[in-house]
């Protein structure tokens, strides 16, 4: 198992998506956009392979200031079929079951799970 990437709610994609590539070398993927739910996103790779999602929702303001920062926390656990066990597995066990298990928009297959205090953990392939 491995942290696949750590997701970040970002007031300005671009500023943002143009620091971590600045000072720490990321290479950026291409922007995702969703129009239907007002979400962009870039993923963003450092020399280690460690990534980092930049994340935008126009429903997101600074009305709503404690929503952005960090968002969920994404671990690899296999193929598919190692997603869906240990998500029965959690669901079985009582931990709530957001989301999923489905294929995303950007092509990942996933679920999402809260941890016991609530944090949001995608359970995801490699």
């Amino acid at each position: 198992m491995r942290i696949e990437h750590i997701g970040l709610w970002t007031k300005d994609l671009e500023k943002m998506r143009a620091f971590y590539s600045n000072y720490f070398d990321a290479e950026s993927g291409e922007r995702y956009h969703n129009p239907k739910k007002g979400f962009s996103s870039y993923f963003l790779t450092f020399s280690s392979g460690s990534r980092l999602e930049l994340m935008h929702r126009e429903d997101i303001s600074k009305e709503n200031e404690e929503s952005f920062g960090y968002a969920h926390l994404a671990l690899a656990v296999g193929d598919k079929k190692a997603v869906d066990k240990l998500v029965e597995q959690l669901a079985e066990d009582g931990y709530d079951l957001l989301n999923g298990p489905r294929t995303t928009g950007d092509g990942y297959y996933e679920a999402v799970i809260a941890d016991p205090e609530g944090n949001l953990i995608e359970v995801t392939t490699n």
